[in-house]
């Protein structure tokens, strides 16, 4: 691996740790980012590299929020499953959550497992993903009017039904089908529509990231049938790695700043930066 790959490694780590989880597509990024920095990899594996780098990012997930996602233990069981035994161990709430998040990925896990292959050869593409930016731009700004004033009626995930999970997996299914709706930014968008207060639809879309990067990752691994070079591997932990310091960094920053900002400022950047690529589009500069 020469000192280019490696530098363009990390730089794809940091703008998957800081894309993954703002509202303004990982994956779209990703793609944009590859017209000008080309790692020296197959375009097969750059398709694997796309998906499985993110678990780096996931891994940020489960260090930032693990006393909020593992659900077992005895200190700090509020709702143990049974007050005798083993149940005491078992966080029921936290089980609940798990389960409404399991229901919320249906929608995508299906339309991935199926049709996988098709929508990466449809929808991959510069144009895909700014027109996918600039529509869910105007979606923030647009919902984010539409709520200004209003109470939320959740307030927390435990207050979040299996119907809202179901929602919020409908959104998501946006996300799975076209590169640049950005999963977290159509799970936002969807949570905020129906009335969950923002800190809580960011975490409730954090936690919805494990299982769903994880289902994906493997995916794409199992469909890999191409040799995965030495420098490949190299280049792929490096993206993780970073990935994951980044998103580390990005996640607590996040999670400040939304009690105390909406996310037109997203929304905004999304309509720029899908302008901005489709005009580079048109002059031939990117899209080749």
């Amino acid at each position: 691996m020469s000192f280019k790959d490696f530098l363009i490694a990390v730089l794809f780590g940091i703008v998957e740790g800081i894309t993954e989880w703002l509202p303004i597509s990982s994956t779209g990024h990703m793609i944009l980012f590859n017209e000008f920095f080309k790692l020296n990899v197959s375009d097969a594996f750059f398709e694997l590299y796309l998906v499985v780098i993110q678990l780096g990012a996931i891994m940020a997930v489960v260090v930032v929020f693990w006393k909020e996602i593992w659900p077992f233990g005895i200190k700090d069981n509020k709702k143990p499953w049974k007050k005798e035994g083993i149940g005491r161990w078992v966080m029921a709430d936290k089980f609940s959550m798990w389960f409404k998040i399991l229901v919320a990925c249906i929608p995508a896990a299906i339309i991935g497992v199926l049709f996988d292959d098709i929508l990466d050869k449809l929808f991959y593409n510069y144009i895909c993903v700014a027109i996918s930016l600039i529509v869910f731009g105007v979606a923030f700004i647009v919902v984010e009017n539409y709520i200004k004033g209003k109470r939320f009626i959740v307030n927390n995930i435990d207050q979040i039904s299996y119907p809202a999970a179901l929602i919020i997996g409908a959104f998501q299914l946006i996300a799975a089908i076209f590169p640049g709706v950005s999963r977290s930014g159509s799970t936002i968008v969807g949570s905020l529509g129906i009335g969950i207060r923002r800190e809580v639809a960011a975490k409730f879309t954090f936690f919805m990231a494990v299982p769903v990067m994880l289902g994906a990752s493997l995916l794409k691994v199992l469909k890999y049938d191409g040799d995965v070079a030495k420098s490949e591997i190299a280049i792929l932990v490096i993206g993780m790695l970073v990935a994951f310091l980044v998103s580390f960094v990005i996640i607590k920053w996040l999670m400040s700043y939304i009690r105390k900002h909406d996310f037109k400022i997203f929304g905004w950047y999304r309509i720029i930066l899908g302008t901005i690529v489709l005009v580079l589009g048109l002059f031939g500069v990117i899209g080749k």
